[in-house]
């Protein structure tokens, strides 16, 4: 065999094993700002490495969103009112914080009806912003005459599956919470029975008190979603969709729902064969810490560090939260890195370093690592899974509170409230969560069996997007259960006909009977 020949086969043998690839697709990208953007930005770089073409669709004055990116190119249009935002949920914050005040029972409902109070109007700026784009001629002409080959969309917000039902798109969801609640509400069987209304607080087993909360807050979720959500749109369904268009049809049109969570964190439930599982596909293994923040972290000793975030939206606590906060870190002997906006508690210890940002995933896989204090978002929990780190949980806003309830019911995290935070409260929990050796023992577990999957959840998503494109949809894997009326999906026109057929059975069959035993009768006196 010549050297030619030998380089030859060499080379094609190289090429075989190098990944298949589809056949690359013009994607059209309308993700959702803040921290959902982290996740949508992971999968579209494993998309751009492929070979595909993505087009992303955000507000020109994005939080994280960059207009300039190598990975894709850019349509900006409004989305939502710029300015305060962050102002605003620094405001819903203190709402909350006062609202969970109130007792046990009624709590969650009042702290609901803030949050409704925000959807409806955050929706309702939404629904203008989709009616501009939409009554844009020349916006949509350059939509269509890109011809898409998909829509990858958050429906967090709607602005991409209006879009893309428009434009008459197979569509992919990057979804966890859409609208007022969770993804499996609007895709799957959800029996409340066990399964949990998005902001109830419950798990999965609750008892009778429970099972009549949870019903309470489904009607409570149907009636706000038709009446403060649903409604915001119905000016452009009607110009613009056809007749007995509404928001959750045109959500149930999407072809591969990729939710943002896994059965390790998830509480078990009904699914669809269209529902694929991503959960903590955003994270990554740790990278070495720069130079200065490593050589805190090993001048910590054989204590180690303890880490906070509170994440993007919340800018700042209540201050009196905070000194207790700064106080309780200093009778520690870890030392800690708080990441922290706003004034620089008085209190503070010098063990604890104060930060504009920080490399969360890198510090919660740091071996020195011992806990981290989190408002329960879903990136850092499943970051704290993905490392195995105990978490103490100061829940906030929106999803948090469910959050973490789902690591505490598994034994991985302990949850302190920021209404009645104190010093002392707040030392013995984080106390507990360093020194009881179980926290940890649960976490690691729950990192055992996040990990131990047969391929890594990005190339799962990739996957699915990919075949989406490849088929041109898959609507063989959608039920048929979104297209039935409710009385036939319930069965109840069945039970109906079945209760009127035992009725006529019983009502023929004590007729039958009276007029044999009036007949035996009648005869019977005529005798005597």
């Amino acid at each position: 065999m010549s050297k030619a020949t030998a380089a030859l086969l060499a080379a094609l043998g190289f090429l075989s094993l190098w990944p298949a690839r589809c056949h690359g697709s013009r994607i059209l990208v309308v993700p959702v700002d803040g921290s959902h953007w982290i996740n949508m930005a992971a999968i579209l770089k494993a998309l751009h490495s492929r070979g595909h073409r993505l087009t992303v669709l955000h507000s020109p004055n994005s939080w994280y969103i960059p207009t300039n990116a190598s990975f894709y190119t850019s349509i900006t249009a409004t989305m939502l009112e710029d300015g305060t935002k962050k102002d605003f949920y620094n405001k819903i914050l203190m709402d909350v914080i006062d609202c969970r005040q109130s007792a046990g029972l009624f709590r969650t409902f009042y702290q609901q009806r803030l949050i409704t109070n925000m959807l409806a109007m955050g929706h309702k700026r939404l629904a203008e912003a989709a009616g501009a784009m939409f009554d844009d001629p020349a916006f949509m002409k350059k939509l269509q005459e890109a011809k898409f080959d998909l829509m990858l969309t958050d429906p967090g917000l709607p602005v991409g599956v209006l879009l893309g039902n428009y434009l008459k798109l197979p569509m992919v969801f990057n979804v966890r919470w859409m609208n007022n609640g969770e993804s499996h509400f609007a895709v799957a069987p959800s029996p409340l029975s066990y399964v949990p209304v998005s902001g109830s607080e419950l798990h999965d087993r609750m008892d009778f008190q429970g099972r009549l909360k949870n019903m309470l807050h489904y009607i409570y979720s149907v009636i706000e979603f038709r009446f403060y959500i649903n409604s915001a749109y119905s000016d452009l369904f009607q110009r613009h969709f056809p007749p007995k268009t509404d928001l959750l049809t045109l959500e149930q049109a999407a072809d591969i729902w990729l939710v943002r969570s896994d059965f390790v964190f998830e509480l078990p439930r009904p699914t669809m064969p269209n529902v694929v599982y991503i959960g903590g596909f955003q994270c990554e293994k740790a990278q070495p810490l720069p130079a200065d923040l490593e050589a805190f972290v090993q001048s910590s000793g054989e204590h180690g560090v303890v880490v906070m975030s509170l994440g993007t939206l919340v800018s700042a606590l209540p201050g009196d939260v905070t000194e207790a906060i700064a106080a309780a870190f200093a009778q520690l002997p870890q030392k800690v890195i708080w990441r922290i906006k706003g004034e620089t508690p008085s209190s503070l210890g010098n063990n604890t370093r104060l930060v504009d940002w920080l490399p969360q995933k890198d510090l919660l896989g740091h071996p020195k690592t011992r806990a981290f204090v989190a408002h329960g978002g879903t990136n850092g929990v499943y970051e704290a899974i993905y490392h195995g780190v105990p978490v103490l949980g100061l829940p906030l806003l929106f999803d948090q509170f469910d959050n973490l309830l789902r690591l505490q019911v598994r034994g991985a995290a302990r949850v302190v409230e920021a209404k009645s935070l104190t010093q002392e409260g707040f030392l013995e929990a984080l106390r507990d969560i360093l020194e009881t050796p179980t926290y940890r023992d649960n976490m690691r577990r729950l990192s055992r069996l996040h990990h131990d999957r047969p391929m890594p959840p990005l190339e799962i998503a990739i996957f699915w997007i990919e075949y989406v494109s490849r088929h041109h949809g898959a609507s063989h894997l959608r039920p048929i259960a979104y297209s039935l009326p409710w009385y036939s999906y319930f069965g109840a026109d069945v039970v109906l006909l079945l209760i009127l057929v035992a009725a006529a059975f019983v009502w023929t069959s004590i007729f039958i009977c009276k007029s044999v035993c009036c007949r035996w009768f009648g005869r019977k006196m005529k005798r005597d």
